[in-house]
């Protein structure tokens, strides 16, 4: 990287994302926003790469921005019950909606079944279950 990092296009580049994700990462106070020097580009430093694949990777495990920006807290990696906690919060929360995703693959999969059996006889079992019957 010439003296002092790279533009934001660059890190973008870098990064795998666009310039806006960016700056709506500064904006949220997830990324730092370095000083614009007179007549210049505004300069990201490598840490600025390693915090944006940190987002990204805990976003891959289901985190919202908001918990990122609390796990962002502890990325020094020293607070292990503090991050445990919100990684449980979290597996919890996936748990919880992995079960509302199978009620729900499980009940269209029969309302699907029926619709196929009833071979468009009488009214559609699917447009029944909407109508709440």
């Amino acid at each position: 990287m010439p003296h002092g990092g790279m533009t934001i296009g660059r890190l973008a580049k870098e990064a795998g994302v666009n310039v806006e994700t960016i700056r709506y990462y500064q904006r949220r106070g997830l990324i730092d926003e370095p000083p614009k020097p007179s007549g210049g580009h505004r300069r990201y430093p490598a840490s600025a790469l390693r915090c944006i694949a940190f987002i990204r990777r805990a976003q891959a495990l289901g985190f919202s921005l908001a918990e990122v920006e609390s796990l962002l807290k502890y990325s020094d990696g020293k607070s292990w019950k503090e991050t445990r906690q919100i990684a449980e919060k979290k597996l919890a929360s996936l748990s919880t909606h992995i079960d509302q995703l199978r009620k729900m693959r499980d009940e269209l999969k029969t309302l699907v079944q029926r619709s196929k059996t009833g071979k468009g006889r009488g009214p559609c079992p699917i447009i029944t279950s909407l109508h709440g019957g």
